[in-house]
């Protein structure tokens, strides 16, 4: 067996790294919509031939892994190899035939031959904010599902297909214009790809692509066998606005040498909701809670896998089958990263925070804008606070676990949407005391200027408060304020009219540690930088609160 240089398979791995960068940017670039161009709710990502994840975009979003895996395979069991030819592109979002976690991601995939053989794909995701004012009893009210299709062929797009797709979309002018953002990303990925392979030759290619993979798993290995051996539990309560009762979501993780096991028996099962996750979510939520744990600087690839097993029933809200709806299944994903910190916490304190905002709060408008003539589809999703941390406290008003958008400007949101943004701070005193403290969540305002315009809710952490960790207190709960006359919140949603406000306020997160031992310095610093009220600072803080002045 030949031995493949270190040095080269440390260059080949940033040369990939590079290309899904630039991949990312690309779609960025060339998108139309906001959500993609403002928000960067996309991802990209290499494959080999056989379909095994060898880099993907770092500024992408976990959960959008979970979209790409097993894209690949889905592609290659409807359509044999010999038939798939350079110049081809396949589109799929469908999570019960491959290539999604919920119908809005739309992963287009694409073959890289390299002296006329298949040797790695090319793959990118973007989140389409096109289907407003949908229901979520059953994935059949969420969108059009799309199994796996040939969207271009020898590089020209097969219109019949995407005339298909554009004709059930609310808003094809953007998704055209996205659709072909997406297929210049992958374009570029193939043209950089081919440049390697001329330079370093298709067998060093997939040789270093392995090698990659084992280095990972390596590294990955060493870090586990550091935990304590052990079975470790949790449990959580979880609500949604979808669910009339919380839930109680649980788990087991079994630390054995360098490997580690993840037991979801016993979670509740699948719900007529919308917060329903797809094996393929939960996988890649259980892999991105393993990579904080173990090392933040491991390449993300396949090899992080290799040492991690996952059992969870089928039929259960972190394991769905057909027909569940899953379009807000990111609020389940979160609190599965929350369940898996507390479980491991006593194993490895100083590598776990507190329970973060425990949500993707997600809002949505939609309607008909009288200054354009069409209809628009606004979706926004709101951060809040990150648990503490053991050293550091937490950060305020983020993207938490799963989920990495950018924030959407106000002055993108109101030139682009018939909508107003009142207000947009953080909201004191939502953060867990402790030694170090929670995060903070965000309050957002919008006033609506269009008739009968469709708001819709996705969210957690109502009912229920971030938890703290070793004597840390819990961060503040989410809530919803609708303005006077306003026509009240029906399991998430209503109609608002002109003039009406809606303000959203994320939860906090907990706090890490007996408030005792927080510094005097950085509580007169919360104080002074309006962090915490003075009320909250004596209650939580009596022996480091700076007398009046």
């Amino acid at each position: 067996m030949t031995t493949i240089d270190p040095v080269l398979v440390e260059v080949m791995g940033s040369a990939l790294s590079s290309i899904v960068e630039e991949m990312g940017e690309t779609l960025v670039r060339a998108a139309y919509s906001s959500n993609i161009k403002e928000r960067r709710d996309c991802t990209a990502g290499l494959f080999d031939a056989a379909g095994h994840m060898v880099a993907q975009a770092e500024q992408a979003s976990p959960i959008h892994l979970g979209s790409l895996i097993g894209v690949v395979a889905a592609v290659l069991e409807r359509f044999p190899a010999e038939d798939i030819r350079p110049g081809d592109t396949f589109l799929s979002n469908d999570p019960y035939s491959g290539g999604g976690s919920h119908l809005p991601d739309m992963v287009l995939v694409t073959p890289i031959h390299v002296d006329g053989r298949l040797t790695a794909w090319a793959a990118n995701l973007a989140h389409h904010a096109d289907f407003g004012d949908r229901g979520h009893a059953h994935i059949y009210q969420e969108g059009v599902r799309i199994p796996p299709v040939r969207l271009a062929r020898d590089g020209e797009i097969v219109e019949d297909v995407f005339a298909l797709v554009l004709t059930n979309c609310q808003v094809p002018s953007e998704r055209r214009a996205d659709f072909r953002a997406q297929l210049a990303a992958n374009r570029l990925a193939v043209t950089r790809y081919g440049e390697l392979a001329a330079r370093y030759g298709r067998a060093t290619m997939i040789e270093t692509a392995a090698a990659l993979l084992d280095y990972t798993e390596r590294r990955t290995r060493a870090v586990i066998a550091e935990v304590p051996d052990g079975t470790y539990d949790f449990t959580d309560r979880f609500d949604c606005p979808e669910l009339d009762e919380e839930l109680e979501l649980r788990v087991r993780v079994t630390v054995a040498g360098d490997e580690l096991h993840f037991d979801f028996a016993g979670n509740p099962g699948q719900v007529r909701a919308s917060v329903n996750m797809v094996w393929t979510a939960l996988y890649a939520t259980v892999y991105y809670a393993v990579k904080t744990l173990v090392d933040p600087d491991i390449p993300s690839n396949a090899g992080l896998h290799r040492p991690i097993r996952i059992d969870a029933p089928s039929g259960s809200i972190v394991n769905c089958v057909e027909p569940a709806a899953v379009n807000g299944r990111t609020e389940t994903c979160q609190r599965v990263v929350d369940l898996i910190h507390g479980a491991l916490a006593p194993a490895v304190p100083d590598r776990v925070t507190a329970a973060a905002n425990g949500a993707n709060t997600g809002v949505h408008f939609s309607g008909h804008d009288t200054r354009t003539g069409r209809y628009f589809v606004y979706l926004e999703t709101i951060g809040g606070g990150s648990g503490a941390r053991a050293a550091k406290d937490g950060l305020d008003g983020v993207q938490v676990h799963v989920t990495n958008t950018s924030n959407l400007p106000v002055e993108a949101l109101e030139s682009e949407y018939p909508l107003l943004v009142e207000a947009y701070e953080l909201v004191a005193d939502s953060g867990g005391a402790g030694r170090t403290r929670g995060g903070m969540g965000i309050r957002r305002t919008v006033r609506v200027e269009e008739q009968d315009v469709q708001f819709w809710l996705d969210t957690s952490r109502q009912r229920s408060r971030p938890w703290g960790l070793f004597g840390g207190g819990p961060g503040a709960s989410a809530r919803v304020e609708l303005s006077e006359g306003a026509r009240p919140l029906s399991h998430g949603h209503t109609i608002l009219q002109p003039g009406d406000r809606v303000s959203i306020i994320t939860a906090g997160a907990g706090g890490y540690g007996d408030p005792a031992g927080r510094d005097p310095s950085d509580v007169e610093r919360d104080l002074r930088e309006g962090v915490i009220s003075a009320e909250r600072a004596a209650h939580d803080y009596p022996d480091q609160t700076p007398p009046a002045r």
